[in-house]
This record gives structure tokens, sequence and C-alpha cells, in this order.
């Protein structure tokens, strides 16, 4: 039987542990928490994150990183992005050399401005085509209700793409493979920061004329970073893409949406942070992506401004109309 490691307890970790284990592997998670590793050990559930959910009895918990990546056939970390440097460089010792490495994580690295795919390789001096991704529309509420969703998994290598592919797909997670990494990353960390400018424009009121405005021009800033980089176009038409960006945008499940929300309705930034119980990444990543964006000469207007509210005390009402200050330039144009 195939052995994981999963590397984080939170939503979208447990989620994807029931998943591998409905495609017949065998789960190994790493919690902090001990009443978590107990909860999930004894009574087969994560009560903090999916109350009444059950999970398959090939999902176990450990509190210790060592015995989690012991004998492990693929290692998924499933942490914030910002703390990926501090704990990968803590298991290294521990994580098999033949293991693939796949990432859940959604940011870029503040100070570096690094996709997480490139901390990786930087870390553990594993080849590129160890290493995957998987990201798309992945609520992880809906995923653990069973309810149908398809992923892209990406890797330089395509045989990698696919055996991530096979160990996780079930019949109601199917994921697609392809080997555009960066367009993948890109789309998963910059949809964030989207989310909360549109979350932004549903707390103030705004409507779905502005809400689709601000997905679409999300779509196409997110394209123009991406191209920049290296990826193919393509990607961002994909699940990785606007798949993605429209389940992170739209659902109250979101938590980069109900962030933005939480701002957008009078909340201050510090009193949203205090309300949110899980990793919102837009918060974090959105500086390093402006950053990314001005090193490769990129207009990122939303994310501009997104970065001007969460970080510069400018209000949201500023935001949109800075957004519909904007010169007009033909729809197409992928150009900075």
């Amino acid at each position: 039987m195939t052995r994981v490691a999963m590397m984080g307890s939170g939503s979208w970790g447990t989620a994807f542990a029931m998943v591998l284990a409905h495609a017949g592997c065998e789960v190994t998670m790493w919690a902090r928490d001990p009443k978590t590793v107990e909860q999930i050990t004894t009574i087969h559930q994560n009560r903090t994150y999916h109350p009444g959910i059950e999970l398959p009895a090939e999902v176990r918990a450990t509190l210790t990183a060592q015995e989690a990546v012991q004998g492990a056939d693929y290692v998924v970390l499933a942490i914030p992005s910002q703390v990926v440097r501090a704990n990968v460089s803590h298991w290294k010792p521990f994580i098999p050399e033949s293991a693939v490495i796949i990432s859940l994580i959604k940011g870029i690295e503040i100070g570096t401005s690094k996709r997480m795919s490139q901390v990786i390789d930087e870390l553990l001096g594993t080849p590129p085509s160890q290493v995957a991704v998987v990201s798309g529309p992945n609520l992880a509420r809906e995923i653990v209700q069973r309810q149908p969703t398809a992923s892209t998994v990406a890797s330089v290598d395509a045989d990698t793409a696919q055996q991530v592919q096979a160990i996780c797909t079930t019949n109601y997670f199917r994921p697609y493979w392809t080997t555009d990494v960066v367009g993948t990353e890109i789309g998963g960390s910059v949809k964030n920061v989207i989310a909360v400018a549109n979350g932004m424009a549903v707390g103030m009121g705004l409507g779905e004329n502005s809400q689709a405005s601000l997905i679409t021009r999300g779509l196409a800033e997110m394209a123009r970073l991406g191209v920049a980089l290296g990826a193919d176009p393509m990607t961002f038409q994909g699940l990785a893409g606007v798949g993605d960006l429209v389940a992170t945008c739209q659902s109250p499940l979101s938590r980069n949406r109900t962030f933005g929300e939480n701002i957008g309705s009078g909340l201050t930034v510090q009193e949203t942070i205090d309300i949110t119980r899980q990793t919102c990444e837009a918060y974090k990543s959105c500086t390093p992506i402006l950053e990314l964006g001005r090193e490769h000469g990129v207009e990122m207007p939303i994310t501009e401004q997104v970065v001007n509210v969460l970080h510069h005390d400018h209000s949201p009402t500023v935001m949109a109309a800075a957004f519909m200050a904007r010169d007009t330039r033909a729809e197409s144009d992928l150009g900075p």
C-alpha cells in the first residue's frame, strides 16, 4: 500500500488525507495538537475543522514529524506558506530521499517572493521532477462531504504528475495533470488576493456586476504575472486558474473572501485577524506577490489596492475608486 505523510492537520490537509485514503493510500498525519491526534486516532474525526465527518480508518495521526514521514512514498505539505521554511528545515533529516513532495500550499514567501516549490527545492535539494503541486477549486468542507470536484496536479516531470494524479483519484475527486508548475502556483496564490478584494466588495454591498468585473480583471492580473514568469496562459483558463478563482471569490466557505468581507463591512484589519480561525494566505502573501509583479514589470492594480488596505490603512472604498479610475485599454491586453 502507498504510504503518505500528511504534514498538517488543518481543514484542507484533513480533506486531502481523506481523498488519499479513499484512493487506497495509508496516511499518517502530523499534527501539533494532542487533542487532534487523539480524535483522529480514536474516533476518526478532526472536530476542530470538520465536526461530524468520519475519516477512513487508513488515516492515523501522530505528534512526531519523524514518525509521520518514516517510510513515506509521498510527503504532502499542508501548512501555511510563511512557516514552510522553518518546518521543512526541521523535517529535512527525516524525509526519505526518494519521497515525492506534494505541496497543497497557495502562497508566496515573504522576503524572497518564491513560490512554494522553489522553497522546497532550495531546502531539500530535491530535483524539481520530484516535486508536485495540487491546486484547484477545492473548498475543503465540500470535499469531506464527497461533493464532486476536480483539481490540477502539476510537476515539471509528466511521470511524477501522473503518479500523484493516480494516488488521489476517487469517485468524487478528479485530478488533471500538467507540467506547468509556475502557472498552477501563481493561480493558486493570486486568486486568494482577488478573493479578498471581492470579499471587500461584498462587504460594502456591491452587487454582481462589480464582483464579476473584479473577478474577470483579477483573472487578467493573474495571467499577466504568470505569463511574465513563463507560465502557459492556458493554465489560467483551467482548474488552477479561473476554476479556483471563481470558487474562492464566490463561496462563503472561502476564508479569503470572508476575510475581505469582514473588512468591507466595517471591521478593522486587526479585528478581522482576531476573529479569523484559519489562515488567510492572502494577508501575508499579497505583499510578496506585488513585489514579484514589480520585479517583472507587471502591473497588478487589484493586488496593489489589497496591499494598501491590509497593510497601509487605506479604506476599502478607496480600493473601489482606484479600480474604476484606471486607464481603459484593450481587454485582451496581457502586457504589463
